[in-house]
């Protein structure tokens, strides 16, 4: 599995979120740097924004949900173009579990397990 993972929930209408492109970086020298890239299934998740043989250093990281098409395609408007979700992790090889509840006003999320 990958170390980081991801599940988006559109709490507007009770279903996961299929269709929301989204990415995983990391800052580097006050650079962000891609490391992965998909689009959530019909599930609301990304099978494999990872390799499961990568193991993450210690770092600031983020993942960018660009939620604009998502919501243009259902035909509602919406306030956020994307959600912005940055976050530490300690380089111990843990699994970091980063969910995404999302409606057409609003987003939150926690850190999942």
């Amino acid at each position: 599995m990958s170390q980081i993972t991801t599940h988006v929930l559109d709490t507007a209408i009770g279903k996961p979120a299929e269709g929301i492109d989204l990415t995983l970086s990391q800052l580097v020298d006050n650079e962000w740097q891609l490391l992965g890239a998909g689009i959530t299934d019909n599930d609301g998740r990304v099978a494999k924004l990872l390799a499961d043989e990568i193991k993450l250093e210690a770092g600031r990281y983020k993942v960018l949900f660009v939620t604009e098409a998502y919501f243009k395609k259902q035909k509602v408007d919406a306030f956020y173009p994307y959600a912005e979700i940055v976050f530490d992790i300690t380089g111990d090889g843990e699994h970091y579990h980063i969910p995404l509840l999302l409606s057409p006003f609003g987003y939150s999320t926690y850190r999942g397990s």
